[in-house]
């Protein structure tokens, strides 16, 4: 049974490992579908971060539209999509990387996470309108 508006917004607003997908601009390559951290409230844009440099930013800003699949087996299956346009792609702050990562990590990881992320290189955060949805609660199958 599909979700309504707020009980998908307010499953997208938990923190699922979301399944990225964005169109590559190879010619032959099927589409980039990569595990991700996302944050996301209610009539917001959904965002993400991702090495400046990356495949995967770079596939971004080539197609300026990706998907968004997040989901859970139990204690029902349950799964929220998401479409949209890419509104932004600026660099990190320091805040954002604190605040995906506290939403992902249990709070003594934090630190440390932040501090190896931080010398990784340079971060983008990437920022989408949810534009185009598809939910369903499976039930107990």
């Amino acid at each position: 049974m599909p979700l309504s508006q707020p009980e998908r917004e307010a499953f997208l607003t938990q923190p699922h490992i979301g399944a990225l997908a964005v169109a590559r601009a190879n010619p032959g390559r099927a589409p980039l579908v990569v595990p991700i951290w996302y944050c996301y409230e209610p009539g917001r844009e959904v965002w993400i971060m991702t090495g400046r440099d990356s495949v995967k930013a770079k596939a971004i800003t080539a197609a300026g539209r990706v998907s968004l699949l997040v989901e859970r087996i139990e204690p029902t299956v349950r799964y929220v999509s998401v479409e949209g346009a890419v509104v932004s792609a600026e660099p990190s702050t320091a805040g954002e990387l604190w605040e995906l990562s506290s939403r992902y990590l249990p709070t003594e990881k934090v630190p440390e996470y932040v501090k190896a992320a931080e010398n990784y290189g340079p971060q983008v955060t990437i920022r989408f309108r949810t534009e185009h949805w598809l939910s369903a609660d499976l039930g107990e199958v």
